[in-house]
């Protein structure tokens, strides 16, 4: 397998544990020869969007997705329309940025709540009121399934199946899809299933994004103790391959989480490990 150069591969912001604000982000991301960034909303909401979005143009970055959505199931049915308004403005600003995708997090069980087929119903709800959205401003939407441990506080989808079914249910079968799937290694490379549906997902044509990073041993922090590539279980080209059997032909994505880590480290540190570790460990 060919090793990844870094103009193959993008930088999700939060990588850079968001030690800096989003323009310096963007100038080290692409002096670091990378392709492509995916942002944060912390760093956009509230900004000069289209002044962001000319940035990361001149920069020479492609944008491949826009974290993250708004959680959808909510104790009540004006909350659950109130959180697909605020994804709505989400793919707005997504569509300024130029992002491929809006990557989707559902949304795990609401407040009070035990009922998690409940919380999948509302979450197919919702994405199914934001697709023809996201259609409209030509904004995909990737569902990314998330590790189970994250169920009842962060997605209440889990598995690549479910997250294909879920695209299948309000999509049906179409030639070219709208709603897809965002494959992170992190959150789906324990599953045993997961060769049979990565290929299920490229002859669906739906793998809008994938994301790497490295599962540690031990793991001190499920959600900010995320490893960089080579350091732990993953076998991330495996993965890789996988993929792209499927057909992927994007970018491929760091997304890592490290508060105890990565995040107290320079970010050109960050950025030259990440290239390095990109060419020899994925």
């Amino acid at each position: 397998m060919m090793a990844l150069n870094s103009g193959q591969c993008a930088v999700n912001t939060a990588t850079l544990g968001f030690q800096c604000p989003i323009e310096q982000s963007i100038d080290a991301i692409a002096a670091a020869g990378f392709g492509g960034i995916a942002p944060w909303r912390r760093e956009v909401e509230g900004q000069d969007v289209p002044v962001i979005a000319k940035r990361i143009r001149d920069a020479g970055l492609k944008v491949t997705g826009y974290c993250r959505s708004t959680y959808l199931p909510s104790p009540t049915r004006g909350g659950l329309l109130a959180n697909i308004e605020s994804n709505r403005r989400a793919l707005e600003d997504a569509a300024i940025l130029g992002a491929q995708s809006l990557v989707m997090v559902v949304g795990g069980l609401p407040a009070g709540s035990k009922d998690i087929a409940g919380a999948r119903s509302q979450a197919a709800d919702g994405v199914a009121q934001l697709l023809e959205h996201g259609k409209r401003l030509g904004v995909k939407i990737a569902l990314e399934p998330l590790h189970p441990v994250y169920t009842a506080e962060r997605s209440c989808v889990t598995l690549l199946s479910e997250a294909l079914d879920m695209c299948h249910h309000i999509e049906g079968s179409v030639p070219e899809p709208w709603l897809g799937v965002c494959v992170d290694v992190y959150h789906v490379w324990w599953d045993p299933n997961l060769a049979r549906d990565i290929a299920r997902a490229g002859r669906e044509k739906r793998i809008t994004g994938f994301h790497v990073c490295d599962w540690l041993v031990p793991t001190q922090d499920v959600l900010n103790d995320r490893g960089m590539m080579g350091d732990g279980v993953i076998d991330i080209p495996s993965i890789r391959a996988q993929v792209e059997k499927a057909g992927y032909k994007g970018l491929t994505e760091v997304e890592i989480f490290s508060a105890q880590n990565w995040w107290m480290k320079p970010v050109d540190e960050i950025l030259r490990t990440c290239v390095e570790r990109l060419a020899s460990s994925v």
